[in-house]
């Protein structure tokens, strides 16, 4: 007895919205088909959209495909939920593929809604999604964005409109340094997912503009990524990362690229997945990603490279990837055309990288003053949220070199940082403390057991 397919409501209005046959789609849905050298489907036809209208699974790549057609159609980002088909972020296999925007759209959603933010945690951080596109995927990408984004009709948009969008996104960037990760990310999503998706789908003045505003989404896709890392949610994290690293690649951004890749290697680097680490750290120095970029920002993926391979054994090549950065952050210059994305980055950001490079290495007394000189060169009321961590790293090398007292009195400043911050790193910084103090605590040390008690108060109120 065959099973009853269910009509698909969703996928029906969608169509008449669009104001379509079922023809006149399968034949957007072949030019997008060809755009994307889908072999897989080559020949469908009105009879296919029939089907699925009727119920039936479109299969392989056809839902990407039919929400590309969809959204150029109706000139906004059509999600594979919206026309009732799997959603593309509750996969536990990230899809580079997808379409960027609908991608974008749709995880903006996940995130936001309780329920389905909770099936992404689910899926957890990919490893085997770690392998990244050959160069062939990327320039693709770079042409096909280059051809088709410029949609005709609808709003202009012009260099005022990406002034805005780059005024904004420094606003929330400067959040998340001082607040941390776990602070107002809601709002940069619904920001990223609505005023600046639509951005993305509109007409422009310019290809210049266009490149813009892939460009500035990108790093806003990143700095959510990021916040989600800092918080330690790390399967959203990779996801917007995902995201981002797609839209630096329609904007034919190499530098920002390299910007994104050295965050997935740093995120690699914090859940042990070494060789993973070193592989993308690797590709973030490839060719036009380092060579494009700034002095400063060259740097900052640099030192990211030696933290990788540190924790990969490899001493030696850490060693030089070290000196690299640090001739690299002195070559910066007032005159550079920088970036907004690296304004954090500078004396105290590279000390930190570097202490825990050698930290790694198992240089402890080396760490211990690259931490120091951190602190110390940090401008702790910009920078609030690394000041915190950074003090929360220096303990913990203290405590490891036996140092107890004064790894009290650092963390006990750590404390005092960490109020109004919201961070998972933060957090895990407290946790290895009570981890570090544990052995000390039956030894009868006031300072120890007073600083105990007050970062077991501290987890109790932000663990809630």
């Amino acid at each position: 007895m065959s099973k009853t397919r269910q009509r698909n409501e969703k996928l029906a209005a969608a169509i008449a919205e669009a104001g379509w046959s079922h023809a006149q789609l399968a034949l957007a849905f072949g030019r997008v088909a060809a755009e994307r050298r889908s072999e897989d489907q080559a020949g469908v036809g009105r009879s296919h959209v029939s089907h699925w209208v009727a119920g039936s699974r479109p299969s392989g790549s056809a839902p990407g495909i039919l929400v590309e057609a969809l959204s150029r159609r109706l000139g906004r980002t059509v999600t594979a939920d919206e026309i009732g088909l799997t959603t593309v972020s509750s996969s536990p296999i990230l899809d580079w593929n997808a379409d960027t925007l609908t991608a974008l759209v749709d995880l903006g959603r996940s995130t936001l809604d309780v329920e389905r933010r909770s099936v992404l945690r689910a899926a957890g951080y990919s490893v085997a999604a770690l392998t990244l596109p050959d160069q062939a995927w990327w320039d693709q990408l770079s042409e096909r964005s280059a051809r088709h984004r410029n949609l005709r009709g609808g709003r202009l948009v012009g260099a005022g409109d990406l002034d805005a969008v780059r005024e904004t996104v420094q606003l929330f960037t400067r959040i998340d340094q001082r607040r941390g990760g776990g602070h107002a990310r809601a709002a940069v999503v619904q920001y990223l997912t609505s005023d600046v998706a639509g951005y993305l789908r509109a007409s422009y003045a310019d290809d210049g503009v266009r490149q813009g505003m892939f460009s500035t989404a990108g790093e806003l896709a990143y700095l959510v990524g990021w916040m989600a890392f800092d918080n330690s949610e790390h399967a959203i994290a990779q996801r917007y990362f995902a995201v981002a690293v797609k839209l630096a690649a329609e904007a034919n951004d190499a530098p920002l690229a390299a910007h994104i890749l050295r965050a997935m290697a740093h995120q690699a680097v914090d859940l042990g997945h070494h060789r993973h680490a070193v592989q993308i750290a690797e590709a973030s120095l490839d060719g036009r990603r380092y060579q494009d970029a700034t002095p400063r920002e060259r740097s900052l993926i640099g030192v990211v490279h030696a933290r990788a391979l540190a924790v990969d054994g490899q001493r030696a090549a850490a060693s030089r990837a070290l000196l690299r950065a640090e001739t690299d952050l002195a070559s910066a210059t007032a005159g550079d055309d920088e970036p907004g994305r690296v304004f954090f980055f500078g004396e105290a950001s590279l000390a930190h990288e570097t202490a825990c490079t050698l930290r790694d290495m198992g240089d402890l007394a080396s760490a211990t003053k690259e931490f120091q000189h951190s602190v110390r060169t940090r401008k702790a009321a910009t920078f609030t949220r690394t000041h915190a961590v950074t003090l929360g790293y220096l303990g913990a090398v203290q405590a490891r070199s036996g140092n107890i007292e004064e790894a009290c009195g650092t963390w006990s400043e750590a404390l005092d940082t960490m109020d109004g911050i919201h961070s998972g790193r933060a957090r895990q910084a407290v946790r290895d403390m009570r981890s570090g103090l544990s052995i000390y605590r039956a030894k009868g040390i006031r300072s120890v057991a007073e600083l105990d008690s007050r970062a077991a108060r501290y987890l109790a109120a932000v663990d809630r």
